[in-house]
């Protein structure tokens, strides 16, 4: 199946949530790819060197998302595994998730542990935040000095997403639409332009835009 938009975190951040003295800190990232995920579960357990477990998850990617957990330690599937629940509940990718845990002297049983794991991670969630990315199709049109500062700020009345713009001889201008609305975009630009400005296409990427 082919994706053209999911959810990420909308920033970095943490939450933490305390169960019988146990304190369980998540810290949510954005990530590229495995090694970015595994280079913030590094970095959680340098800067919080003195507790027992850095329990891990993450999601990359959109149309088949990579997936991995870790329990670091706590008894299998009570850690990893229902923090990776909670993100793909959330339908969230490009997202690493650490949970650090403090033991407070009360061991919590399997069903204490998938709780507070998965608490921590909603809670950091919560906190955090989401915004949706969509794959756009880049369009480049050349416009006329005289016309572009209207054009563009026409375009993005329609919130049509204007990526970037190049001045020089003529203005470069390259707008992101998704494909189901290309054609819009150009009767659009032949009604701001009386038909003198044109499109082609210049590739594809993904954009953010906020909310979920």
């Amino acid at each position: 199946m082919v994706v053209s938009s999911y959810l990420t975190v909308a920033c970095d951040g943490a939450a933490e949530v305390e169960v019988k003295r146990s304190r369980f800190r998540c810290t949510l990232a954005r990530v590229e790819s495995e090694e970015h995920a595994r280079a913030v579960v590094d970095r959680m357990r340098k800067q919080h060197w003195d507790a027992r477990h850095h329990c891990s998850a993450f999601r990359i990617g959109a149309s088949v998302p990579v997936e991995r957990s870790s329990d670091d330690g706590e008894p299998a599937g009570t850690a990893g595994a229902p923090m990776l629940e909670v993100l793909r509940g959330r339908e969230g990718s490009d997202v690493a998730a650490v949970v650090t845990r403090w033991f407070g002297g009360t061991l919590l049983g399997a069903g204490g542990l998938v709780r507070a794991y998965g608490d921590a991670v909603r809670a950091a969630l919560d906190e955090t935040g989401v915004l949706r990315r969509s794959l756009v199709r880049e369009h480049l049109i050349e416009l006329d000095h005289a016309d572009a500062g209207r054009v563009e700020s026409e375009l993005r009345a329609r919130r049509i997403a204007v990526l970037d713009t190049t001045y020089g001889q003529r203005v470069s201008m390259t707008v992101g639409v998704p494909p189901a609305e290309e054609a819009r975009l150009i009767a659009l630009l032949a009604e701001l332009t009386a038909g003198a400005g044109a499109t082609r296409v210049a590739g594809e990427r993904w954009v953010d835009s906020l909310g979920a």
